[in-house]
């Protein structure tokens, strides 16, 4: 059996045809060349030509709030130079990893030797495993070190692993001279900021907002993305997603950020597909937002119920509460620091 015969089975009713276009969908579209997507391009490629050009190292740090878009700005340009498979070797000119959660210097460097395709990535001491990465990294030609999700550093299991490991990073860089860009969460700069030495290898930054109401050239574009994702749609809606009125709704609904964005679309054309329905209106997009982003939704703070208040939902309790506070929840290293930032801080 598969999965379309298991949700025709037990969808309500027989509204679900199975040659739907909305059944399964998922809005697949090329990202789109915003000027925050522009910018982040730009400057990773900088970096990345001062290196090829120059060997000169360097650090790039992209920071953003969850759904902004960054691991998709840095997943794409890592797709941009893919591995090339030679008789002796394997050429890696960008090296995309994820950081470990509650990571050491030790584990930071077995997730880089089993980003390179090292099996035995996780056997070894900490100066045993990067030794082997700075032989690989000069057979393997690599270039470029992105490394995702960096706000984990901030949540080393101890003051003492978070030290040692922002002091090998900092080694790191200087031993190899390769470029790197550091992305995550605006915590990420907490990072960089505790070791002096890291944070002048990081004084580049980006920081990637979210779309703004308040700016018309920036609400401007917000609607103009809202236009290229109206042509990806199964279904017509009825209503031009770019209209005034509805783009300030998805405003409200995505705080801005275009991962919610298409959250919102998706579990529209769900909702309308389990309804039989043929077009997306601000019914389905209200059931859309509730499935797909904030669940126990109340109806007047949806932004698509018609009396929708149609205010930020940031308050504590709603959605979007925790992409505005910057406390350090639960990172051991932070209560040894006796951080306690306040909503907004950085």
């Amino acid at each position: 059996m598969d999965p379309l015969s298991i949700m025709t089975q037990f969808a309500s009713g027989d509204r679900v045809q199975p040659d739907s276009p909305g059944v399964g969908f998922k809005l697949a579209i090329d990202p789109l060349p915003h000027q925050r997507y522009r910018e982040a391009m730009s400057r990773v490629a900088e970096l990345h030509l001062r290196r090829r050009i120059h060997g000169a190292g360097g650090g790039l740090l992209l920071t953003g709030p969850s759904g902004a878009g960054k691991s998709t700005m840095v997943r794409t340009y890592h797709g941009r130079f893919p591995r090339e498979h030679l008789a002796d070797r394997t050429v890696v000119p960008v090296l995309l990893v994820s950081v470990p959660a509650s990571p050491t210097a030790r584990s930071l460097a077995g997730a880089i030797l089993e980003a390179l395709g090292q099996r035995k990535a996780h056997r070894g001491t900490a100066p045993e495993k990067t030794s082997w990465i700075y032989e690989l990294f000069a057979k393997c030609g690599v270039e470029m070190v992105i490394l995702d999700e960096f706000q984990h550093l901030f949540y080393a299991p101890t003051l003492n692993a978070f030290r040692d490991i922002t002091d090998w990073l900092k080694n790191f860089l200087e031993d190899t001279r390769v470029g790197m860009v550091a992305c995550g969460l605006p915590a990420a700069e907490w990072v960089v900021n505790s070791n002096e030495q890291l944070a002048r290898r990081f004084s580049e930054r980006i920081r990637i907002s979210p779309f703004s109401l308040e700016v018309g050239e920036d609400f401007q574009e917000f609607r103009g993305i809202l236009k290229a994702f109206e042509v990806g749609l199964p279904l017509p809606t009825e209503v031009p997603l770019y209209e005034s009125n509805l783009a300030r709704r998805f405003h409200v609904g995505s705080y801005g950020l275009l991962d919610y964005v298409v959250k919102i679309l998706e579990g529209g054309v769900s909702a309308a597909t389990a309804a039989g329905l043929e077009t997306l209106d601000l019914p389905v997009l209200a059931a859309g937002f509730r499935n797909r982003v904030w669940r126990d939704v109340p109806e007047r703070l949806n932004p698509f119920h018609p009396e929708s208040l149609l205010r930020p939902l940031d308050r504590p309790g709603e959605v979007f509460y925790l992409h505005t506070r910057q406390d350090p929840v639960g990172s051991p290293v932070a209560r040894k620091l006796g951080m306690n930032l306040t909503r907004g801080g950085s």
